[in-house]
């Protein structure tokens, strides 16, 4: 088996020659023979003046290059896209897929016995996972890890659940241009991902979980000393993969790794991203995600991390309290203990080894949950054939039964346009319904779910709505708030059928969403139903890509040619 420079030569019909040829332009970079004949560990580079979330890169980097050359290997740094949530055009999710295949085809093309893959913000994590599943090469995941925490008028302050919570007040009129100015340069107070458990520390939890990742990987402060330690032991355990060939991700990644991220998921409160991401990630493997099985998990497991949106804590806390490996131990059977992490060890070694610290609270024992299930449902009804999603554990227990009259909004653009019109026919007891908003209508499936509460209802005082729409949410948001409905509008799921007035069932606790109108109406509401049309940006390049293949959310919203095993329906 080739391996390091040797490996996967540029095709000049001489091989013997196309190394030669390598050897002599790499040389120009002042690498030694010695350098050269060692293993190869690639390590990806994610930084961007764009993307503050990975504000330390160049850090890990170096200190990942120092771990794998002091266990004698060689590091090789290569860039691939980089995706910031907040600066990305029309949104994150859109460009998930092409950092996958970029990140994918970068490790195939060049020479590396295994790799290190840094990422952290939203959508990062979880396309270089996929790619690494896709190329099979051994993989250690470095997340770049969380903010510290802000301080407000003494009180702590947490991207963005906060940054929801306080421009609601401001949408409100409770706060006023000079104070939310404050605010927003206390919020995010050092680089890294969200502090609280959203979908940056919803991924990295479950890879932590799922043992493609170091101990304590998912939680240590973004800048904390102790985060570029655990880059530099995670260069060490990449140089002793690149020297023994594995483990691969299809060593690691087994039917039992991939329930121990869905208990993780549920038990952290995480991000209804994480469905998606999750979903996609096994679908890049010859294993699936079952959602029925998932939604039976959230009954089974309880949310045990006490972390903002559905709980009071952060990062930071739930860091100093032991971490994942600390949350493993208190969900003990619930997880399988005995599966296989890049290290070699086992969950129940690493769970067994966990910090007890006296007196923490942000991580409850099973005895003492903060919510007795898990933090997602799904939902199916007429409104979701192929299910939807709901955060219940940071949704309002008076709202999870609800029925009321849809207020709809054909666009993310119609809903910027009107929600906050004082002549909007709606009152706080209305279901909020926005369309055209999933995977292939907007596209790109944005965080549009999070339907603020129109103005005349918030200064009136509301808090919080039924929500409906195909669209996703941060997993930093607080709301009842139903997403992902699927099939979406755009490719006629029933979505597109409800109309203004219409009575919209929504019961958690059933699982059910229903919109409730006969058959024998919305039948003929289908009808007249007219395709979408086809936008000129989606005539070219990426964005005819994605148009034509992209799945829904209940497959992961991955390319359909992508996925190991295919897609289980027709796109829509």
């Amino acid at each position: 088996m080739t391996s390091g420079l040797r490996k996967g030569l540029t095709s000049y019909g001489d091989a013997g020659f196309s190394l030669f040829l390598r050897k002599a332009f790499i040389k120009a970079m002042g690498y030694s023979d010695d350098a050269l004949e060692r293993p190869i560990v690639g390590i990806t580079n994610t930084y961007s003046d764009y993307n503050p979330c990975h504000g330390n890169v160049p850090q890990i980097i170096e200190a990942a290059k120092r771990g794998v050359m002091l266990s004698g290997a060689m590091p090789f740094v290569f860039p691939t896209i980089s995706i910031a949530e907040s600066f990305a055009h029309p949104t994150s999710m859109y460009l998930r897929n092409l950092m996958a295949m970029d990140t994918e085809e970068m490790i195939r093309a060049q020479p590396m016995d295994s790799v290190i893959v840094i990422g952290g913000c939203d959508k990062t994590l979880p396309a270089q996972v996929m790619a690494a599943i896709s190329a099979d090469l051994p993989t250690v995941v470095i997340p770049v890890g969380p903010m510290v925490v802000g301080h407000h008028k003494g009180e702590v302050l947490g991207a963005c659940t906060d940054c929801r919570r306080l421009w609601g007040k401001y949408r409100a009129g409770d706060i006023d241009d000079v104070e939310i100015e404050a605010v927003n340069g206390r919020l995010a107070p050092s680089v890294g991902t969200c502090m609280v458990m959203g979908t940056a520390s919803t991924m990295a939890c479950m890879i932590e979980a799922m043992g493609l990742s170091l101990p304590m990987s998912a939680t240590i402060p973004a800048p904390h000393a102790e985060r570029f330690r655990l880059a530099e032991a995670s260069g060490r355990v990449a140089a002793e993969m690149a020297k023994t060939k594995g483990p691969k991700p299809s060593e690691v990644l087994t039917p039992a790794s991939f329930k121990n991220a869905q208990v993780v998921l549920q038990s952290i409160g995480g991000s209804t991203n994480g469905l998606i991401h999750l979903t996609a990630m096994a679908h890049r493997s010859p294993h699936r995600l079952d959602l029925e099985v998932f939604d039976q998990i959230g009954r089974e497991v309880p949310v045990l991390v006490d972390l903002k949106p559905s709980g009071e804590h952060y990062m930071e806390h739930f860091h100093h309290a032991g971490g994942v490996p600390k949350l493993l131990a208190q969900l003990g059977d619930l997880v399988d203990l005995d599966a296989k992490t890049i290290t070699g060890q086992t969950l129940r070694e690493i769970a067994a080894n966990a910090e007890d610290v006296p007196g923490q609270d942000a991580i409850r024992p099973r005895s003492n949950p903060i919510k007795k299930e898990g933090g997602l449902a799904v939902l199916h009804g007429n409104l979701a054939p192929r299910g939807a999603v709901i955060k219940q554990s940071a949704a309002s227990p008076k709202l999870l039964q609800h029925t009321g009259r849809a207020v709809v909004f054909e666009s993310v653009e119609d809903m910027t346009l009107r929600v906050d019109d004082p002549d909007l026919d709606v009152t706080a007891d209305d279901v909020l319904v926005l369309r055209n908003a999933g995977p292939k209508g907007a596209p790109g499936m944005p965080e549009a779910g999070y339907l603020p509460i129109p103005k005349k209802l918030a200064r009136a005082g509301t808090k919080d709505m039924v929500r409906i729409s195909d669209a996703r949410m941060s997993g930093t948001a607080f709301g009842t708030i139903v997403l992902h409905i699927t099939p979406e509008s755009a490719v006629g799921g029933p979505l597109a059928l409800v109309k203004n007035g219409d009575r919209i069932q929504l019961d958690v606790a059933k699982r059910s969403i229903e919109l409730l109108v006969d058959a024998a109406e919305l039948e003929r509401r289908r009808a007249a139903l007219k395709p979408a049309a086809a936008t000129d940006e989606a005539k070219r390049g990426y964005a005819w890509l994605f148009d034509k293949t992209i799945l829904q959310a209940d497959e992961g919203c991955d390319f359909d040619f992508m996925q190991r095993t295919g897609p289980k329906t027709e796109k829509g």
